[in-house]
């Protein structure tokens, strides 16, 4: 009898575990808008235009930038979806919107500027366009402000007439034609006419411009060793091999390689550079010129140490010459103490003559361009009147106390009027309020004619004020030469609330017209050989934003 067996009779496969058991997914298709990038949001889209129109303006670069196949890969990885506008849309519509858009908000902060100053130049381009600039100085929440009101092509003659009305065009344009102290010019005939012949301003001469002409001047006298310096720094700037061979002699006697440098003409401070730098690295300029042979006119050891002499003498003006082109910082106010300083370190040298009869004349020099040139500087009432309301300096800095007299006087006359004028805006803006029903009734008359002779005027009692307000501040004592003299009227306001106006239309003067040299050495860098087809009106855009975006 056959039996039937349960088990199957092919051995089951033994079962491996091998780990968890993993549901899987139904694989998707991949959508086609993962291939696509998707356009970008238009508001972000006019940001980053407008950060590219910064870009170039800040960096000088030319607008053909956004056609450059290097700059379209980087910009393309950084984000694929933003389009690049082309250069045309660039210039003629982002960066008109973004310089409309910076120039109303600049005009809505000089508004508020009770006093300014400005500054003027002119200057002839790469393509041969003269362009004239005017710079903005004032006060603002007791800081020094400065912005590039417009950069423009001159396209007449340099009259003086044409020159008061482009300056009259732009002031009146900014809202600023009655707000203007002092404007700072070189001593050029006709714009120093424009402002005074046709505008009546008041002119202040550009104090680095009068210290050029007086170093350039003392400079004469030791030309000979100069034009030798020069001559040198020439020939190691035109030969390659000298040049090379002047930075290993530098690296053999273990020093610091340096270039030499050379003087532009307009400037006297870059000869004292060229030959700061000539007289530091002078070994290995020797020993140089002894190798290559050159057939150059080299300096007698007597001449070295006259260049040394002539270093010493010349450095402090370029000590002032840097201190004063600043505009971020009070700067007329140090005028008077600068100019006494310099005197005072010349005298010191004709006490104690040089054994060169090329130094002394240098000295000499020096001390007579400066005489005539700044012998009544005291008297020069804007100058003055920044000095004296400089909490650092105030009566102490004047030699002349006659000028320095007639300067408080003037200040608290100022002072009084400002009050004056103040005190009727309040009176009118107060209006009746508070008087009686018969204020003007008749049977008043007699009171009012018996008290008249017994009150103050008004007048006199605002003058009053200004000058208890200008004995309290002259009786402060003197602020530390290096503090903020902002912050300290800053802290003081509440005391001084007059004498602080006054303060604002001289403390904001500047003493140099550097800061229209500087944008015109920014619109150089613009005009440059690669952008030399830029229109007028691009380049005014482009320096004005480059000039106010800081």
């Amino acid at each position: 009898m056959l039996t039937t067996s349960t088990a199957s009779s092919t051995p089951a496969a033994p079962t491996t575990i091998q780990g968890p058991v993993r549901s899987r997914r139904p694989q998707q298709q991949t959508s086609l808008s993962s291939f696509v990038t998707r356009p970008m949001d238009p508001l972000r889209q006019s940001k980053l235009d407008e950060a590219l129109v910064r870009m170039i303006a800040c960096d000088f670069q030319p607008f053909s930038i956004v056609e450059d196949k290097g700059f379209k890969e980087y910009s393309h990885l950084l984000d694929p979806s933003y389009s690049l506008p082309s250069r045309k849309t660039l210039s003629k519509t982002v960066m008109p919107r973004l310089y409309d858009k910076l120039r109303g908000n600049l005009m809505d902060k000089i508004k508020s500027a009770s006093a300014v100053c400005l500054t003027t130049d002119c200057w002839t381009s790469l393509t041969t366009e003269s362009y004239m600039t005017v710079t903005c100085h004032f006060i603002e929440d007791f800081q020094m402000t400065s912005y590039l009101l417009d950069c423009f092509v001159l396209t007449e003659r340099h009259t003086a007439s044409h020159l008061a009305s482009e300056l009259a065009r732009v002031t009146n344009e900014w809202g600023v034609g009655d707000k203007i102290v002092a404007c700072v010019t070189d001593n050029a005939s006709n714009i120093v006419s424009a402002l005074k012949d046709h505008l009546h301003w008041d002119h202040i001469p550009c104090f680095a411009h009068m210290l050029n002409l007086i170093v350039r001047a003392a400079l004469k006298e030791v030309q000979a060793i100069l034009q030798k310096v020069k001559t040198i720094v020439e020939y190691f700037h035109r030969s390659a091999v000298a040049s090379d061979k002047l930075k290993a002699t530098q690296k053999q006697m273990g020093q610091e390689t340096l270039r030499l440098k050379q003087d532009v003409a307009t400037r006297w401070n870059s000869t004292y550079y060229m030959l700061k730098r000539f007289t530091e690295i002078k070994d290995p300029i020797i020993y140089t010129l002894a190798l290559t042979n050159a057939s150059l006119p080299t300096l007698s050891p007597e001449e070295w140490n006259i260049s040394g002499e002539i270093l010493d003498i010349i450095k402090p003006f370029e000590e002032v010459t840097t201190e004063v082109s600043a505009e971020k910082f009070v700067t007329a106010s140090k005028v008077i103490l600068m100019i006494r300083g310099l005197q005072r370190i010349v005298t010191r040298y004709q006490r104690n003559p040089s054994s060169s009869e090329h130094v002394k004349k240098l000295v000499d020099s020096l001390m007579l361009e400066m005489t005539k040139r700044f012998g009544k500087v005291e008297h020069i009432q804007k100058l003055a009147d920044a000095t004296c309301l400089d909490p650092r300096f105030k009566k102490q800095a004047f030699v002349n106390q006659q000028a320095a007299e007639e300067t408080v006087k003037r200040v608290t006359a100022a002072a009084g009027a400002m009050n004056t004028v103040q005190s009727e805006e309040e009176n009118t803006s107060e209006g009746v309020t508070g008087a009686t029903a018969s204020a003007g009734a008749m049977f008043w008359e007699d009171f009012d004619e018996r008290v008249a002779s017994l009150r103050p005027s008004a007048t006199t009692s605002k003058t009053s004020d200004a000058m208890m307000e200008m004995r309290a501040y002259l009786a402060e004592p003197l602020l530390s030469r290096t503090s903020d003299p902002l912050a300290w009227w800053r802290s003081c306001l509440p005391v001084y609330k007059t004498l602080s106006e006054v303060m604002k239309a001289r403390l904001c003067i500047v003493a140099t017209s550097v800061p229209s040299e500087i944008i015109f050495s920014k619109t150089g860098q613009i005009i440059s050989e690669r952008r030399n087809r830029l229109s007028p009106s691009k380049v005014r855009e482009l320096v004005f934003l480059n000039a106010n975006m800081a």
